[in-house]
């Protein structure tokens, strides 16, 4: 273990073996670092946090910090932090409102700077947030999703698993599992089919979660439909986790951006073409 001498630790704290703690950090009572986590300058570990092993955290980040409401009540919950995180410059963690429910991270993630995770949010395993990125409070991010630049996600929203979203989107509604969402229109854009091949998924999956979209977003069926037919046909492969997922949630789903007809834009004519091939022969 080591500890810069101008870091102030809680002799109520447990830190476990091979901690690294840099200057000016603030840990307090009632938190639990594990193993070889190592900690910049300026850190601080508010109580009620637990962090597993071999996190890694840079300077000015603050875990644990009270949630950010009017009405804060006396006892609140904590935050749990799984093992070999990257929490950048500035992030921050907030601890769950009410006592007894916890604000958790995975493992394997990367925050990168000044994002922010509120109260009660539930955040899988090796997802990235990039920089800016805002998570409301009771978001869900599941696992291997991507969170663009300066994005901001509405309270209670959910992210699918390896969803990925654009930089500057606006999200007030779930994204599904496996999506891409413009970040200027904040609507989905096809699939994540760059992460999903990255993350190996074989070509057969890739045509079933085609199929699967295409049902979704294209067929026009009505939602009672698109859900009784997703149960049907898609019982097992990762297309399977659409109907869990389309069957939940509290404030609807984005939608498919759709350009409208004639909105391509011509910059030549047919008849342009026909003369300059005449042209070309000529000579």
């Amino acid at each position: 273990m080591n500890i810069h001498p101008q870091a102030i630790v809680s002799p109520e704290a447990q830190l476990g073996q091979g901690v690294t703690v840099g200057p000016f950090c603030i840990i307090e009572p009632d938190v639990v670092v594990g193993d070889h986590c190592s900690l910049a300058s300026r850190v601080v570990l508010r109580s009620g946090t637990t962090l597993g092993e071999n996190n890694t955290i840079y300077e000015g980040t603050v875990l644990g910090g009270f949630p950010q409401h009017t009405r804060m009540p006396e006892r609140l919950g904590r935050v749990e932090i799984g093992p070999g995180n990257t929490f950048r410059e500035n992030c921050t963690v907030h601890r769950s409102l009410h006592e007894g429910s916890t604000t958790r991270i995975g493992e394997q993630n990367l925050l990168m700077v000044n994002a922010h995770v509120a109260h009660d949010c539930v955040v899988g395993n090796q997802t990235i947030l990039a920089n800016n990125t805002l998570l409301g409070g009771f978001v869900t991010v599941a696992d291997r999703a991507f969170v663009s630049g300066a994005v901001a996600v509405h309270q209670f929203c959910r992210i699918g698993r390896l969803a990925m979203i654009g930089g500057c989107a606006r999200v007030v509604q779930d994204i599904p599992p496996y999506v891409m969402v413009d970040g200027r229109s904040g609507l989905i854009v096809g699939l994540n089919l760059v992460g999903l091949r990255r993350n190996g998924y074989s070509a057969e999956e890739i045509a079933q979660l085609k199929t699967a979209y295409r049902l979704i977003y294209r067929r026009g069926l009505r939602w009672v439909e698109v859900l009784e037919q997703l149960q049907a046909e898609f019982p097992s492969g990762p297309a399977a986790d659409f109907h869990p997922f389309l069957s939940q949630g509290t404030r609807g789903f984005v939608q498919e951006r759709r350009m409208p007809p004639g909105a391509t834009l011509k910059l030549r004519r047919a008849s342009d073409d026909e003369h300059h091939e005449e042209h070309r022969k000529a000579g």
